[in-house]
């Protein structure tokens, strides 16, 4: 951790640590985006490195006599790509935040509008509801079954 705090320095971005000493009334300043725009643009590519590894494994063929130890390569490459299948939804959510960065939407619930705090954002940069907002969806999912 304290390498990437030393990186964030290097950059000139935040740290967590000032991030959340900030006041409210600088909530989504230009500062907050951009650290949040980098700690997004790091698992974004941590995320494709983690495919490109998962690809180079499932290309290197292992032929295996044993029946036994050929089901236990076939379910850790099953369990593999359960994992990147998580990793490409992740993806997906990771891109979609920094399109809302671009667009100036970034830290604001889609529902209520209201901010979604940056305790919840250091948690799940993805994230698009404030936790009430959350709250209440997934409590509508329980009853509905949605």
């Amino acid at each position: 951790m304290a390498s990437k705090t030393a990186a964030a320095k290097n950059q000139g971005l935040l740290t967590e640590k000032e991030l959340l000493a900030m006041p409210e009334a600088d909530y989504m300043n230009a500062a907050q985006l951009a650290f949040f725009r980098n700690r997004l643009k790091e698992l974004e590519q941590e995320i494709l490195n983690n495919a490109d590894a998962t690809t180079s494994n499932l290309r290197e063929t292992q032929y295996v006599p044993d029946p036994a130890d050929r089901a236990t390569i076939e379910e850790e490459h099953a369990l593999e790509l359960r994992t990147r299948d998580r990793e490409r939804k992740l993806l997906k959510k990771v891109q979609q935040s920094i399109a809302l960065i671009d667009s100036g939407e970034y830290g604001w619930c889609e529902e209520t509008g209201e901010p979604i705090g940056i305790a919840r954002l250091l948690a799940r940069p993805t994230a698009t509801l404030s936790l009430e907002a959350q709250e209440r969806r997934e409590m509508r999912q329980k009853l509905y079954g949605d």
